[in-house]
């Protein structure tokens, strides 16, 4: 998240890790604002940038052998401007900077975020474990990827959720004419409000008009009056409850918000001929064993049960198709409730570093590189169809931890412990990216494969959600159901095998 500046008492001296195009942009904006601090040198390993000056400032390297040589004073920082390097080498440069002596080390985002340009001191922020672990990002140029969203008005649920929150970020590259900021928590759609307009006004972006809204998915005469005045083109729909052990313990809030909240903003879409409804849904969605799963299984069906309508309904002359898909992936670094800011916290008071098990392996992806994608998928996806993210390999939670551990400058074990805890309910070691029913197909976009079903999808949605509808919504006549956790799985145990409630 981008950090707000705080001025030192001593003004500090500021090295800049890469001499491009990046590192210059941010040199020249420090100079000119001339309240943040001296760029003293620019570090960088290029032989052809080393021994240079550019705009008065040496460029120095390489930067291993130059960062031993330097000494530190307790202001001194370096910001690390390459935004198109690998983990690896970020790995490397972070060691060197630390060995060093540097306290505060800063980082631009990825260049996804900062083509043509596009880079400003208020985007950097302190490094952290999410930008050295798992692997390099995919670079997805932001202003050919969403020239889609130029001029229009597009939605974004959970706006405040670390999903919901990065796809603001990058929305502000698209030119869309008003950006929606739709959440039912106040201050976290408060925080990326402000956020936002601090971007805006330190010249990130175009100056989309923001506007927050806070309202509930689950009322669906709300959801009907708000989208009729709104006027949406596009809406990304990332809101939900998405806590595993959370929602095992409150299932019926899960169903609620989860399938019926995305329902209502369906039908509200519907009425008002939202052109494109990009839903975000995980891997817990394949075969599903907990509640979480199951629900995101359900609005998975839903989805593309309205895009099969979408195809066979009929068109007013001169109107324009909806487009409904569905986009998929597996974890996110460093999102909210994730274990790395768990992990964080546990290393910051001394251990044990839990893990639930020494085999536990997960799909990582950075949150910039996820929405980077998502938004790519948006704009070229089709109507009716699941887009899977290419996930890479899987990484064992264990050697996450030994990582992060080694990242706050202490060793596993010898340092801080990892205590293993066990299985909590709806987990399991590993999470599959496409079922044994589907097939996952590369597209002509660089990690967006299609997945394409072997076998029609069986079950009617919308009878099993009528089956469950007054077990979430009190109904008068069928009183006895409200909130029946065992009827309610029961239901869902019958319509999906893999959902055994241990």
């Amino acid at each position: 998240m981008t950090e707000k500046y705080r001025i030192p008492l001593q003004s500090p001296r500021l090295y800049i890790i890469g001499a491009g195009f990046a590192g210059q942009t941010l040199a020249h904006e420090i100079k000119v604002k001339a309240i943040f601090g001296e760029v003293v040198a620019f570090l960088d390993d290029d032989p052809e940038k080393i021994g240079r000056k550019i705009d008065g400032i040496p460029v120095l390297g390489p930067i291993r052998d130059v960062a031993r040589l330097l000494r530190m004073k307790g202001a001194d920082e370096a910001i690390i401007a390459i935004p198109s390097a690998s983990r690896e080498y970020l790995q490397e440069i972070y060691q060197t900077l630390k060995q060093a002596g540097f306290q505060r080390i800063r980082i631009l985002p990825g260049i996804s975020q900062i083509l043509e340009g596009d880079a400003h001191l208020i985007q950097t922020r302190s490094i952290d474990p999410q930008d050295l672990l798992g692997r390099t990002p995919v670079t997805v140029n932001l202003k050919e990827s969403l020239a889609y969203l130029r001029g229009k008005r597009v939605l974004v649920t959970g706006a405040g959720g670390s999903i919901g929150s990065e796809l603001c970020r990058q929305l502000l590259s698209g030119g869309a004419a008003r950006l929606y900021l739709f959440g039912h928590g106040e201050n976290s759609i408060y925080e990326i409000d402000r956020e936002l307009r601090l971007l805006q006004e330190e010249g990130v972006g175009e100056k989309a008009t923001l506007i927050p809204i806070i309202g509930e998915l689950k009322d669906k005469a709300y959801m009907d009056y708000i989208l009729e005045r709104l006027k949406v083109d596009v809406i990304f729909h990332t809101a939900a409850y998405k806590h595993v052990p959370m929602m095992e313990e409150n299932p019926v809030a899960a169903i609620e918000n989860n399938l019926f909240g995305t329902a209502h903003l369906i039908a509200a879409a519907r009425k008002q001929r939202v052109q494109r409804f990009v839903h975000i849904t995980t891997d817990k969605a394949v075969e599903p064993v907990s509640i979480y799963g199951v629900s995101k299984y359900l609005c998975e069906r839903l989805v593309l049960a309205e895009a099969a309508q979408e195809t066979t309904s009929y068109e007013p002359s001169g109107a324009a198709g909806l487009h409904f898909m569905v986009v998929r992936f597996g974890n996110v670094l460093g999102s909210r409730g994730s274990i790395m800011p768990l992990f964080q916290q546990q290393i910051e008071k001394g251990g044990p570093v839990t893990v639930t098990h020494p085999e536990m392996r997960r799909w990582f992806m950075t949150i910039p590189e996820a929405c980077s994608l998502v938004l790519k998928a948006g704009g070229v996806g089709e109507n009716g169809n699941l887009y899977l993210l290419d996930m890479g390999e899987p990484v064992r939670i264990r050697d996450m931890a030994e990582q992060m551990i080694r990242f706050y400058g202490f060793e596993p074990e010898e340092d801080i412990k990892i205590e293993y805890v066990g299985l909590r309910p709806g987990e399991r070691l590993g999470e599959k990216l496409w079922g044994d029913d589907e097939l996952p197909r590369h597209t002509e976009f660089n990690r967006i494969l299609k997945v394409e079903r072997k076998t029609s999808q069986e079950g009617d949605i919308q009878e099993l959600m009528e089956r469950l509808r007054p077990i979430c919504c009190f109904d008068p006549e069928n009183p006895e159901a409200y909130r029946d956790l065992q009827r309610m799985r029961t239901i869902l145990q019958e319509a999906i095998p893999t959902y055994v409630q241990r």
